[in-house]
């Protein structure tokens, strides 16, 4: 049965619940949001896979890029990370896959010029946290990518899409699909966000515990 699409309130009480009430590591729940991105990337885009470039903002959603970055790599595909944002400010989960992809020598670059040698891009510059509108570093990324000829896969909610409402919160990337991350997002189905996200796909399989208390 179709379950009711949650608001990012929703999901940030679910995982929290999943991860300080019944113990699983948060590293985990991002290695399976990364293996439900790649297999999305792998199955349903074989053609797109010369040069994937992930662009990685600096909280878990990035976080959740560079694992799917290495995780791409080990699969024995180019990938490349382009970093946007304030790597002082990273999460401590994103710390952990950035010192994971050193180890495996994925080349990163800040120059926006790598989206053009892409044929697919993946957006995990934002999750479910984007309560103000995008600038800056952001937004010139965002434009970047929609800018480009890629096919674009969005981890968890396309950049710059609320995701409670599904309004564009100033600029928002326009994907060709999102792998969303245990429920389906309100902003995903309506407005905007339901033509920004292209195809949904929802990783349903992820171990996260619905609870509301």
């Amino acid at each position: 049965m179709e379950k009711t699409p949650i608001t990012a309130e929703q999901m940030r009480h679910y995982d929290s619940y999943t991860i300080n009430k019944i113990g699983i590591p948060s590293l985990v729940l991002m290695e399976r949001a990364a293996l439900a991105v790649r297999d999305e990337v792998l199955n349903a885009f074989p053609l797109y896979l010369d040069h994937v470039v992930v662009v990685a903002g600096s909280g878990n959603n990035g976080g959740d890029g560079l694992d799917v970055a290495r995780l791409l790599h080990i699969a024995g595909v180019k990938a490349t990370i382009l970093n946007v944002g304030n790597p002082d400010h990273a999460s401590a989960e994103h710390q952990t896959q950035e010192k994971i992809c050193q180890y495996y020598q994925i080349p990163e670059t800040t120059d926006l010029a790598v989206l053009k040698q892409a044929s697919l891009i993946i957006d995990a510059m934002f999750g479910i946290g984007i309560d103000r509108p995008v600038t800056g570093a952001y937004a010139d990324a965002i434009n970047a990518i929609n800018q480009s000829d890629a096919l674009v896969v969005a981890v968890d909610m396309p950049s710059g899409i609320n995701t409670d409402t599904g309004e564009i919160m100033g600029t928002a990337v326009k994907a060709d699909a999102t792998v969303t991350f245990a429920f389906n997002k309100v902003g995903l189905t309506k407005g905007d966000g339901a033509k920004h996200a292209g195809r949904i796909v929802i990783a349903d399989d992820m171990g996260t515990y619905a609870v509301d208390d």
